[in-house]
């Protein structure tokens, strides 16, 4: 069964490497190209988006894609909706690969908001020297904030405009409680905004911050398409793969 992975995330490639080694199954996994340096999942990769609905509507028709997975980030809802669209077109199969949701622990002093326009908002209300740890796209939404300085911790450099007092830190995680404890403590952060990414890759600031009494700004995730079918873990993607091998026959 010729199964597309729309991944990037750490679930993408431990279902391509469960899948790409089970006979039946011809895995192709996709990568946005974001990343310069990314981790590639076992298996057949492609680099590059598919250029909106229509062009991953006609990608799946002519390479005879059967089931779609989305593992892609939580964030990446433009790809999630396009993928929704393109297999509603085709009635092919399509599973959102979705790790959970953080959530506050007793201690913790979160200040939740629906977007990026809304976190500078607040992040501002709430201290002089953040650490922005959003990734490399969404930084521009800070550049107007002028009376803070912002650490900005991501893989790549961001594009676009940038706040005016920042310090860029290049790093990739997971990231240890204490080298973030260290982190916050050196750069005298009072605030933090993190998106809700879920998973225990960069959930160690959480617990840091919770440590230090500090205040989190925590973007809400982008709702999926109404209707869609969702699994937490990949142990429930690769039981719906198998689900939807056996219904092909």
């Amino acid at each position: 069964m010729k199964t597309l992975i729309l991944g990037g995330t750490r679930e993408a490639r431990d279902l391509a490497h469960i899948a790409s080694g089970e006979p039946g199954f011809d895995i192709v996994s996709s990568l946005a190209g974001r990343v310069r340096d990314p981790m590639l999942p076992d298996g057949a990769v492609r680099v590059g988006g598919f250029g909106g609905v229509d062009g991953l509507r006609e990608w799946l028709a002519v390479n005879r894609i059967a089931a779609v997975v989305d593992a892609t980030h939580p964030f990446a809802g433009i790809i999630s909706a396009n993928a929704a669209s393109a297999v509603a077109d085709l009635r092919l199969p399509l599973v959102h690969l979705r790790r959970p949701s953080w959530s506050a622990q007793p201690g913790d002093r979160w200040f939740r908001v629906p977007d990026l326009a809304a976190a500078a908002k607040t992040a501002a209300e709430l201290g002089n020297r953040v650490f922005l740890t959003i990734g490399r796209q969404g930084v521009g939404a800070f550049a107007a904030t002028t009376g803070a300085w912002f650490l900005i911790r991501a893989i790549d450099p961001p594009d676009g405009p940038l706040p005016p007092q920042h310090e860029l830190l290049l790093a990739r995680g997971p990231f240890t409680v204490e080298d973030e404890a260290g982190l916050l403590a050196d750069r005298r952060i009072d605030v933090v905004v993190t998106k809700d990414s879920g998973g225990d890759q960069t959930d160690a600031k959480l617990t840091a911050a919770r440590a230090a009494g500090l205040p989190v700004v925590m973007i809400d995730r982008p709702a999926l398409p109404v209707g869609s079918a969702v699994v937490e873990t990949v142990a429930e993607a690769w039981k719906w793969l198998c689900e939807q091998r056996e219904t092909r026959g």
